[in-house]
């Protein structure tokens, strides 16, 4: 390559851009984009074939739309059932701007709220069509039967969520998640039903198939068998969800890995964004060395739950009961009194830590540190009444006495941030087309809504926005232009992608090591967590990158993985995930290091205000960073796509 290295870790290529959204005032951008797009006439859809990978909120919403529309769709999913898709865990509720509470909500204001909460790194366009489609996804949930909370009169129930001072969550108890997947579940299932999409559970997508420049397929190990698939087809939707168990321990489900996306991204998809991730304030703290996963409590909570520490460190071994209300800190009615507890998720999280760090943690010492806080419901269940908080959480904090043994409705949750969400992903436009002709990414495994922190709620009304209204209508314009010669599994390209998995397996099941998949696993967790984690340094970085370089080299000389590749293999289906999170950590490390300010869930300690909140380099970083795989032992290279704010000021985010 020809451009000149960076940091001795990176180049810089020529920038890209976003050529899909209409030069035409934001509140009309969407319709005229699907009034541009080409139509596929019901015959021709028939003719088509759509493979979607992932079974979630958006990859089922998507597989049931364009079934329903006609197409040939093939869905796939590594579980034993798309009900068992990652999307059930997100149980706090989803945004629409509806105003039922009249209380001054709009689309504008949804849009507004998500682009300043992404501390003004997400693309205008793709935020305003967000909020603009959110009200419809209420519609098509009630019409599917989702059970929302209703008020007393029977109409929909709000509730409010980090970020926002309005009330424009719409939620299912605390199971919101569940219940809109299940929503999505039953119209993919009419599709099965139909004939119109053939499901492929226990199926794990381990390339993709790339044709002339262009997506055309997938090659799939079945996880029961072992026999090694080629699966292609007109189009490629990858609805795959985050990378966040790069950390090891974070909210996700043990299975969520980011294989799907990494393959891709080796073929030549731009990867945006991926030291974007988001550490979320309510989750219950880390109870000892061998826990494998963390268990998130709704951000939902934090509507009634107060959020404190013991003012002085010697009373933090008290039982919190005993401490009297004039020795609480409620640091964050102190500090963000506009806001409250409902600051955003990155903030929470910051100022969680810090009273943590300045020896005002509780609970178990860990390493010599308490890492907890308080979320407290007294003051709820004084005003409302036990009953009514049980109406509204009652199968969190029953969750929570299951996991801990402690009775929140008697004494006060333990919290403490962990990792959840990622903003990162595949560099789309506003077709949700990737960069490679025919690939299309929906959900958390684009980067394209949230900037870099997600505010809550949006989680939902990103991966349906996406399935049920964005993407049927962008797709068409691809799969209208035609000139798509038919290929068979015996295409070279196919060939050569088939063959790059049977090797891949061969290398990882005869490698002969010592080392077990889970310790990489481990010790690459405890990396990101201690140097791209919280708080991210410059010469923590550096040291990061220099750990998981011998990492790699370690895991590919001495992991021992056993069994064969014809039976279920668990401990191989690790092993290829855990080597594309290796490779996904160091490239979050390099875009964490190159990018040298503060915005939302990135916090530079370099980089940061007087009173300690994220400092934003504007004329520097006003960029989403699009990374190109540079090959194996080449560093990558970045492109940049410069970020222009028309309808939003950019401003140091305030909440206080």
């Amino acid at each position: 390559m020809s451009e000149q290295l960076i940091d001795g870790l990176y180049r810089e290529g020529e920038p890209i851009a976003d050529t899909k959204a209409p030069s035409v005032p934001i509140d009309r951008r969407w319709q005229e984009r699907q009034f541009q797009t080409a139509l596929v006439n019901p015959t021709n859809r028939r003719k088509r074939k759509v493979i979607i990978v992932g079974t979630g909120l958006a990859g089922a919403s998507a597989g049931a739309t364009l079934g329903e529309a006609g197409y040939q769709v093939e869905s796939f999913c590594y579980q034993d059932s798309p009900r068992r898709a990652h999307s059930i865990a997100a149980q706090g509720g989803i945004n629409a701007a509806k105003n039922y509470r009249n209380d001054n909500d709009s689309t504008f204001r949804l849009f507004y709220d998500t682009v300043k909460g992404g501390d003004f790194r997400s693309r205008e366009s793709n935020v305003y069509r967000l909020a603009e489609v959110s009200a419809s996804i209420i519609d098509q949930a009630v019409a599917q039967g989702v059970p929302f909370a209703r008020e007393y009169g029977g109409l929909l129930d709000n509730r409010s969520f980090g970020g926002v001072q309005v009330s424009r969550t719409f939620y299912a108890r605390g199971q919101t998640g569940q219940q809109l997947l299940i929503g999505a579940y039953q119209a993919l299932e009419r599709q099965i039903a139909a004939g119109t999409v053939t499901m492929h559970t226990r199926h794990e997508m381990l390339e993709l198939v790339v044709v002339d420049g262009r997506a055309r397929g997938i090659i799939v190990r079945d996880m029961v068998t072992g026999e090694i698939q080629t699966h292609l087809a007109d189009a490629v939707v990858l609805a795959t969800g985050g990378y966040g168990n790069v950390f090891y321990l974070s909210t996700n489900a043990m299975g969520s890995n980011t294989t799907a996306i990494w393959r891709a991204h080796r073929k030549g998809a731009l990867f945006a964004n991926p030291c974007y991730t988001q550490i979320h304030p309510t989750c219950i703290p880390v109870a000892g060395e061998y826990q494998s996963k963390l268990t998130l409590m709704s951000e939902s909570l934090r509507n009634d739950g107060r959020i404190w520490v013991p003012k002085r460190a010697e009373d933090c071994e008290k039982d919190p009961r005993q401490i009297a209300e004039g020795d609480r800190d409620y640091y964050l009615e102190r500090i963000y009194p506009a806001f409250g507890n409902l600051v955003p998720r990155d903030i929470a999280s910051r100022q969680a830590k810090n009273m943590c760090d300045e020896g005002r943690g509780v609970g178990p010492a860990v390493e010599g540190v308490r890492r907890g806080v308080y979320l407290d419901f007294a003051e709820a269940i004084a005003r409302l009444g036990r009953k009514a908080v049980e109406a509204k959480y009652g199968n969190l904090f029953d969750m929570y006495q299951q996991i801990t043994g402690e009775n929140p409705y008697e004494v006060p949750m333990r919290i403490y941030p962990a990792v959840h969400y990622t903003m990162g992903g595949l560099w789309v436009d506003y077709d949700l087309q990737s960069n490679i002709p025919g690939l299309f990414v929906t959900g958390e495994a684009n980067f394209s809504d949230h900037g870099a922190n997600r505010l809550g709620a949006s989680a939902l009304m990103q991966g349906l926005a996406d399935g049920y209204f964005v993407l049927p209508n962008t797709i068409n314009d691809y799969l209208a232009a035609g000139g798509l010669d038919p290929v068979t599994a015996d295409h070279p390209a196919a060939a050569e992608a088939r063959e790059s998995v049977t090797s891949r397996i061969h290398s990882l099941l005869n490698n002969g090591g010592t080392r077990s998949v889970d310790s990489f696993h481990k010790e690459l967790g405890h990396i990101m967590w201690e140097y791209c984690g919280m708080e991210r340094t410059e010469e923590g970085l550096r040291t990061a990158i220099e750990k998981i370089g011998v990492l790699r080299e370690e895991f590919w000389r001495d992991v021992r993985v056993l069994g064969e590749n014809e039976e279920l293999n668990q401990a191989l289906e690790k092993a290829g995930r855990v080597a594309d999170f290796i490779e996904l950590g160091e490239l979050m490390c390099i875009d964490a290091l190159h990018r040298r300010e503060s915005c939302g869930g990135h916090f530079r300690a370099e980089s940061q205000t007087e009173d300690g909140e994220a400092l934003r380099h504007d004329d520097q970083f006003a960029y989403v960073a699009g990374w190109e795989w540079g090959g194996v032992g080449q560093p990558p290279v970045l492109h940049k796509e410069a970020l222009e704010y028309e309808y939003v000021e950019m401003k140091q985010r305030s909440y206080k």
